[in-house]
């Protein structure tokens, strides 16, 4: 089993994330290998809750190019997760 911290990078910080954390949904950036699987013990095991559902989807890098110089490169491709817990588990992460 893979260590939570290693699977688990940072979490997604938004209006939309905050919108879904009503409903008991979290949004993770993972890295890249990580399998749902790895993902739903990750979190089990980081937070103590139980996980319902996971979802996973890759999201290519944009293209940007430099305003100085013209070139064209490339931000990096993230895998998010979204993460669904058991009704009344709560992520205190998140909580101010």
């Amino acid at each position: 089993m893979r260590d939570a911290m290693s699977v688990l990078i940072r979490p997604v910080v938004s209006e939309k994330t905050y919108g879904l954390m009503d409903n008991n949904v979290y949004v993770f950036i993972v890295d890249s290998g990580a399998t749902k699987i790895d993902v739903r013990n990750a979190v089990e095991q980081a937070f103590n809750v139980k996980v319902t559902n996971v979802n996973t989807l890759n999201r290519k890098g944009k293209a940007v190019r430099n305003r100085r110089t013209g070139i064209i490169g490339h931000r990096a491709n993230q895998k998010r997760a979204i993460v669904t817990l058991k009704q009344g588990d709560k992520i205190n992460l998140f909580e101010s």
